[in-house]
């Protein structure tokens, strides 16, 4: 049995982070997330694996390469234009001969979840089984309807509040028979103009077909769709990591917890890390500073003297010098921020922060949230950010300028100002 993972999409939702990068290959906890797709195929015993690819689609290929690092036989193949998951499993046809797995690559959730749709798949014959894990709030979501003996009757997309007909969100991991093949090209395009592979699931059911549900602990599964998404993601990634200090820590430093130290980093002198944390390969933190709990600081990082970064994800290669605080924040590679940058993560009524989505306002449900940079995005001193702003890659801050709402891509921001010059009596 093969696997086929969909990685086509161009992560919108998730911008600035991914006018740079596939949201695929965004990490958390030292991986990418289609890493963890990949390594719970393994985990089921799958050997192949087949990726579908279309936005910068060299950079997935180029990162996994033929997969023998994870040890899979991956091959690729590229959806021509983005028209829906039933259009992005079509592609992946010829690849396959038989019953297979399919996973949507934007996801994460236990490596036994595979394993366990492929369980139940195998227990009968059936047409499909699906994934689907409880949520709270139904009308963001796939929801599965029931029949009275237990089968996936169909599933309705975002339903009104109150009108879900249960509480079943589809996790985006499936197992088919090629049956479904025959379903996707049978398909009319939704009023978005795409072909969805939730239309065909819902063909299958109502013809007969026995199409069944696998019920996935809430606890091990994250749609990463949204920027704040990567902070719980990131969050459940480190609760699961390996405990391990390969660097070089020097006399003085404290770490506190489950913390990854990779082999070519520095923990210098002052600091102190309370876990879970992962700090990445050739990362150098101190001296001085202090890195709190459900951190991730990339390849070549550089956190200096009086520094303090909480629950935040500090990718490749960006440097946060001296006196500064990152809170409840993504930064982009390559970040540079001037002494005494600040990015403010808490309203002062305590409501719940709101971010521009696509143009749209959204309720983020979190009480602390900070700034999301894109890569390469530069500050000068004391550069101040609202809780929850977007900053574009490229963009630079002047000193002493406080963002109150996003920036796009490739702006520089300065501060007017009167100043008298006098002479001294």
């Amino acid at each position: 049995m093969k696997a086929v993972l969909l990685a086509a999409g161009a992560g919108e939702r998730l911008l600035p982070l991914t006018a740079t990068r596939p949201k695929h290959l965004i990490k958390v906890a030292g991986k990418p997330i289609l890493q963890y797709c990949l390594e719970a195929v393994k985990h089921a015993g799958i050997n192949e694996a087949v990726i579908v690819t279309h936005y910068m689609d060299e950079s997935i290929r180029s990162y996994f390469g033929d997969g023998s690092k994870i040890g899979l036989k991956i091959s690729y193949v590229e959806q021509p234009k983005i028209l829906g998951t039933g259009n992005a499993a079509g592609v992946a046809e010829p690849f396959l001969d038989g019953d297979f797995v399919l996973i949507y690559g934007d996801l994460l959730f236990g490596r036994d979840a595979v394993k366990d749709v492929l369980a139940e798949f195998k227990s009968g014959k059936t047409a499909a089984v699906m994934g689907v894990v409880p949520v709270d709030r139904p009308e963001n979501y796939g929801i599965i309807e029931k029949t009275a003996d237990g089968k996936v009757k169909g599933i309705i997309e975002k339903p009104a509040p109150g009108k879900a007909p249960s509480n079943l969100a589809n996790a985006g991991v499936y197992v088919f028979s090629k049956d479904v093949f025959e379903k996707i090209r049978q398909t009319k395009a939704s009023v978005r103009g795409e072909w969805e592979l939730t239309d065909a699931i819902t063909m299958l059911a109502e013809e007969g077909k026995t199409v069944l549900a696998a019920e996935l602990d809430k606890g091990d599964w994250f749609d990463v769709g949204r920027p704040w998404d990567l902070l719980d993601a990131n969050l459940w990634a480190l609760n699961r990591m390996e405990h391990k200090v390969l660097g070089t820590v020097e006399e003085g430093a404290h770490l506190i917890g489950p913390i990854f130290v990779a082999a070519s980093a520095r923990i210098r002198s002052g600091a102190y890390i309370e876990g879970p944390a992962y700090i990445d390969e050739e990362a150098d933190v101190g001296p001085n500073c202090y890195i709190r709990s459900g951190s991730y600081l990339g390849r070549k990082t550089r956190v200096g003297n009086a520094v303090e970064i909480k629950n935040s994800i500090i990718m490749d290669g960006t440097h946060v010098g001296h006196l500064s605080y990152v809170g409840d924040s993504v930064f982009g590679e390559r970040c540079n921020l001037g002494a005494g940058t600040i990015t403010a993560n808490l309203r002062f009524d305590d409501g719940k922060i709101k971010m521009m989505i696509k143009d749209k306002v959204v309720d983020t449900g979190r009480r602390k949230l900070g700034a999301i940079l894109g890569d390469g995005v530069k500050t000068g001193i004391k550069s101040l950010f609202m809780p929850g702003v977007k900053v574009g890659a490229g963009s630079w801050v002047g000193a002493n300028c406080m963002v109150e709402r996003d920036l796009p891509t490739g702006v520089v921001v300065t501060l007017k100002q009167d100043c008298e010059v006098k002479q001294r009596e």
